[in-house]
């Protein structure tokens, strides 16, 4: 069983009480693979009624946001206790087309990745493939930092959780201008340093997706081909695929939209990201993140056992930006954490594992309850930040709070009023 009660612990410990914490604060369709195997209901802390009048209301909003915000397509899945309870598509794949998104449509899930790089790697270091803690120089002799001395004891740990010691987002902008990764990743030995390694936490994405090394490092295979072969294919994620070029090969795949005037424009997608593709790499339906989103929240024990969600889940370093923001983080958070490839809230007092993601022309979230055992995932192909609202909406819902109108539309059947 997965130890949600221990995680849910895990919130209210002092930072330096935490796992490997630092000593400091925060400074194609017709191809379908097999069918997944059956769920399995895990044993709740706090089991919640069927949610199924609940997801309704929320696929209203999702409707909703998608027809007064004139957005180009949407997809949203909600599960509950290993099933499917809501999979809701809306909208069209490009501006102007009449193909709708469907539940095998791709998008590009941009840091949503992240969480796929620390699940291999603890798949691996179950194998004993790969060590959390061990210096990643001992497979990456080439790897050096400003801070030599602190370069020597930067783990797979420190990479996951963001703590490698750089200045935040290090050399996207470069990437942004289509530096290659290889180049970028050996300019690190001259980026600025934030902290000590270990010491801090910044967000990242070229150093970050060194995980890729390590994996061809520790099998002697490309980081996309065991990602597909140990977790896209048993899981059944039949659409998920690496890189621009298989994006674009889909039956059936979103185009990324940006602001043009009043309304939307598609664009072709932009290749720079995929050049990380640990950190940004991934392209998913949302029938293949529902049965992902399934599987993080321990109803696979056959590909992700308890053991190895538990690591990837538990809290490494406190991340109090996170507090600010959006409007649900400043009423609902109590507390933000990093944990490996995904973030870790207190949601007004429930445990909340959640992960955004950005790049041009797509947006992404999901994010889940462990103890009630229910989750969202959300899709969309433009820059909007109003779909946002639907994870905060689920979650009020199902925790009992008060109504919150996070989105900023007018639901025909609840009598709210559309504000921007």
């Amino acid at each position: 069983m997965h130890k949600k009660v221990a995680l849910a612990a895990l919130l209210s410990l002092p930072l330096a009480l935490l796992p490997g914490a630092p000593l400091h604060g925060d400074l194609a369709a017709a191809d379908r693979a097999p069918a997944a195997a059956a769920p399995v209901v895990v044993p709740l802390r706090h089991p919640v009624a069927d949610i199924t009048p609940k997801a309704r209301e929320v696929e209203r909003l999702a409707e909703q946001v998608v027809l007064q915000k004139n957005l180009p397509g949407l997809a949203m899945a909600i599960v509950q206790n290993g099933r499917v309870v809501s999979m809701r598509t809306f909208g069209v794949t490009e501006v102007g087309s009449n193909q709708p998104v469907t539940s095998d449509t791709v998008f590009r899930l941009a840091s949503l990745s992240k969480a796929f790089a620390a699940t291999i790697s603890a798949q691996l270091v179950a194998e004993d493939a790969m060590s959390w803690d061990a210096p990643i120089i001992n497979q990456l002799p080439a790897f050096k930092l400003r801070d030599y001395a602190g370069a020597q004891k930067v783990s797979v740990r420190d990479i996951l959780s963001h703590r490698v010691g750089l200045a935040r987002n290090t050399f996207d902008r470069d990437l942004e201008r289509d530096s290659p990764y290889e180049l970028l990743a050996e300019r690190l030995s001259d980026a600025p340093m934030a902290c000590t390694p270990g010491d801090c936490y910044a967000y990242q994405n070229i150093a970050f997706s060194l995980i890729g090394d390590m994996v061809f490092a520790d099998t002697g295979d490309f980081y996309s081909h065991q990602v597909e072969k140990r977790i896209f294919h048993p899981l059944g994620m039949y659409n998920s695929t690496y890189g621009r070029e298989a994006l674009e090969a889909s039956a059936s795949w979103a185009r990324p939209h940006v602001r043009r005037g009043s309304g939307w424009a598609a664009e072709r997608p932009k290749e720079n990201y995929y050049r990380v593709p640990p950190a940004a790499g991934v392209n998913a339906s949302i029938h293949d993140m529902s049965q992902w989103l399934i599987a993080q929240m321990g109803h696979r024990p056959d590909v992700l056992p308890p053991a190895l969600l538990n690591e990837i889940h538990t809290p490494q370093v406190n991340t109090p930006g996170e507090l600010n923001g959006s409007p649900w983080r400043r009423e609902r958070l109590l507390n933000a954490y990093y944990a490996m490839g995904w973030r870790v809230y207190d949601y007004s007092g429930h445990t909340l594992i959640f992960h955004g993601g950005a790049v041009r022309g797509y947006r992404a979230l999901i994010g889940f309850l462990p103890d009630e055992d229910v989750g969202i995932v959300v899709l969309w192909n433009s820059e909007s930040a109003a779909p946002s609202g639907l994870l905060p909406s689920l979650m009020d819902r199902v925790t009992g709070m008060p109504p919150r109108d996070w989105l900023g539309v007018a639901d025909p059947e609840s009598g709210e009023e559309a504000h921007d």
